[in-house]
């Protein structure tokens, strides 16, 4: 019996059931980063959020039958204008920042989406969308622009339940004298000689980036999807004009037309309250984390939270992350040799819970009661259905150290001083004994002495 799932629909405003249009095709897309700068950890909760829902949708209708994209924008002002301040042409930057970004995202235990289009490889199908938007009245080119026509839309607004003066009044919009409406957003942007264009019916420019998503998305799901999803701050004007351009290009503004079918928007991560974000100067970097904390602590201190609510990233939840993965851990460590095969049954409870809204809390709460009773069989591979346990062994995840840390011991000097521990204990020198042990867990590495020997790891 396939697990039942419902998830909480930004647009109708509750917790509804989830059915795919196809379900041999589930169609999922999340907006992607903007390629100019390293990603802060606020940057992450989506990726991290998402990402369990595509485990999640694999395990109810097969690998082979979800397909999940998320883009990269690699044309933008921002782009433009951090290229010019390094003095470093635009493809380099671009390309430097994806990489570090795909990198960091998984070292979260991220896996990979099924496809992460370019936003400069699909121009064409950007502007022959612009090309049908002016054609049905959606559209007006002014000046070597070309804005979309809010009010042609008569929905518009009701993702995020305000009216277009509503969003006016509550956003800083451009004035511009070739607007016929202070609403217009653009679709089509002029550009210098020393900025990236393409040619176009409308002369060399480059595309707005509301516009990018609505195309890619088509491009790879077809015009109507399944789920779409972001991060709360994306509700407007970016999701609000995806909608606007897609409806009206795809469905010519008619009722009943629906880019995607849900949308799901996850919490902001603050920081003393405060939203993260670059322009507060509030932010740390995924990279930064990992100089310090493995990539499961970062992700399972990112899921304690119901990916809808605010989350405080703290000191205190980290650590609080890595004390309840070291128990997850040791209960594996014990019983290594009795992991069975995979089987549906294993991971039904936990797909369940998942299955509620993608309630992480409690499908993490399940974990410990696994690892309480020892139920190695269904810890391991719930753990592995929300991107946990990547470690090769329980062993190698307790002498895991940052891959950056010049201070940590390498494994050949903590064998050695083990070694030499053992030699002082058989002369019974327990001071000298004693001595290397306090010198270790100076160093964040704990002897533990067994039947089968002295076993060491870090904390």
């Amino acid at each position: 019996m396939m697990v039942a799932l419902a998830f909480s629909d930004t647009a109708r405003r509750e917790v509804v059931p989830f059915e795919p249009i196809d379900p041999a095709s589930v169609r999922m897309y999340v907006c992607g980063p903007t390629v100019y700068d390293e990603a802060h950890i606020g940057n992450a909760r989506p990726v991290v959020v998402f990402d369990v829902l595509f485990r999640l949708l694999r395990s109810v209708y097969g690998a082979g039958h979800v397909k999940y994209v998320r883009n990269i924008t690699d044309i933008d002002d921002k782009i433009i204008q951090r290229a010019a301040d390094n003095g470093e042409p635009i493809g380099e930057l671009t390309a430097r920042v994806t990489e570090g970004y795909q990198e960091n995202m998984r070292a979260l235990g991220c896996l990979d989406p099924t496809m992460e289009p370019r936003a400069t490889e699909h121009i064409p199908q950007m502007i022959r969308m612009i090309e049908r938007l002016i054609v049905g009245g959606h559209a007006y080119a002014a000046e070597g622009h070309v804005l979309f026509a809010v009010r042609s839309f008569p929905d518009y607004g009701a993702l995020s339940g305000r009216t277009v003066d509503e969003q006016i009044a509550g956003a800083r919009v451009e004035v511009a004298p070739y607007k016929r409406d202070p609403a217009d957003f653009v679709l089509w942007k002029p550009s210098t000689d020393d900025q990236p264009g393409w040619d176009s019916p409308w002369g060399r420019g480059r595309p707005g980036w509301h516009l990018e998503c609505s195309a890619m998305s088509a491009e790879h799901l077809g015009e109507s999807f399944d789920i779409h999803g972001g991060g709360l701050d994306l509700i407007f004007p970016h999701h609000e004009n995806e909608i606007a351009q897609s409806c009206c290009t795809f469905g010519d503004g008619q009722p009943g037309f629906r880019m995607a079918r849900y949308w799901m928007h996850n919490g902001f991560l603050t920081v003393a309250g405060a939203k993260m974000s670059k322009s507060e100067g509030n932010f740390t970097t995924v990279t930064d984390l990992r100089r310090k904390w493995h990539g499961e602590v970062i992700r399972l201190a990112l899921l304690m939270t119901h990916y809808m609510a605010p989350l405080d990233l703290s000191e205190d939840r980290l650590k609080e992350a890595k004390s309840l993965l070291d128990t997850w851990h040791r209960a594996w460590q014990k019983r290594e040799d009795g992991v069975a095969a995979k089987s549906p049954a294993v991971i039904a409870k936990v797909q369940e819970l998942l299955g509620d809204d993608l309630n992480t809390t409690k499908a993490i709460t399940q974990l410990s009661e696994f690892s309480r009773f020892e139920n190695i069989n269904y810890l391991y591979w719930s753990a592995r259905l929300l991107g946990f346990f990547t470690s090769p062994s329980a062993e190698a995840w307790f002498k895991w150290s940052p891959p950056e840390a010049e201070s940590e011991s390498d494994e050949g000097e903590i064998k050695a001083q083990i070694d030499a521990r053992v030699a002082a204990r058989k002369a019974r020198d327990f001071a000298e004994a004693d001595r290397i042990r306090d010198e270790l867990l100076a160093q964040g590495i704990v002897l533990e002495d067994g039947p089968a020997g002295t076993t060491w790891r870090r904390v």
